[in-house]
């Protein structure tokens, strides 16, 4: 029983002592807190280092990558190049130009383009016959305007060479043709003037040299020939 200075009383506990003359146990220390950094993880996980548990130990190597983002990118690329070949045709070039304004990696812009190959979405050669044939009988173009067209959409040299060898060597006919279908708009004009322009026409459409020019002064030519009169006896 302990009195206190106030009168009342109390019960404590006596110190314990050793039985064989040992030394008094020191009382026992206070359990260590925790470190600042563990509490500020804890009040604010988002603020603790990605690549750290909340113990301090490195978990980089345990990071698992994101591959439903990774997925999703793809598939919306896929979509947005599917609504392209809907409007028209594409080389494999311009292809992967759609692929990277995606952000597609070139892993994944490879596979893609070998599995549209594969279903025959892209076909450069079917494309480069294509562009001959409407150059040269929709447009009235010739073999060099053609080849321009067929470098510009990206088809490969060789299979571009490949296409063009396919188109008969008629430039001067096709030439001729589209110098016939101009001619009659030349009326009026001097001929120095109207064969400038005429052969400038063709020039545009690929047709250079002795074929524009010859193909020109025949059209006018005939344009200027006095048509004969039929008599009746």
């Amino acid at each position: 029983m302990v009195r206190f200075e106030d009168g009342g009383e109390g019960e404590t506990l006596a110190p314990v002592i050793p039985l064989f003359g040992g030394p008094v146990p020191a009382a026992p220390a206070e359990a260590p807190s925790e470190p600042a950094w563990n509490a500020t993880w804890a009040d604010d996980p988002e603020s603790a280092d990605d690549e750290y548990d909340r113990f301090g130990n490195d978990t980089s190597h345990l990071r698992v990558p994101d591959t439903a983002a990774a997925a999703d990118a793809r598939a919306g690329a896929e979509k947005s190049l599917l609504k392209k070949l809907r409007a028209r045709s594409l080389s494999v070039r311009e292809a992967r130009g759609v692929l990277r304004d995606h952000e597609l990696d070139d892993e994944a812009i490879d596979e893609v383009i070998a599995s549209f190959e594969r279903l025959g979405y892209l076909d450069d050669a079917k494309l480069a016959e294509q562009l001959v044939h409407s150059g040269s009988d929709r447009k009235g173009q010739g073999r060099k305007a053609i080849a321009q067209t067929l470098a510009k959409r990206g088809v490969a040299r060789e299979v571009a060479d490949a296409a063009l060898e396919e188109l008969p060597d008629d430039d001067f006919e096709r030439a001729l043709e589209f110098a016939r279908s101009k001619a009659s708009s030349m009326r009026g004009l001097e001929r120095d003037v109207a064969v400038r322009r005429l052969a400038g026409q063709l020039a545009r459409r690929g047709y250079g040299g002795p074929v524009a020019m010859n193909a020109t002064r025949q059209a006018l030519d005939e344009l200027s020939r006095p048509i004969g009169r039929v008599r009746f006896e």
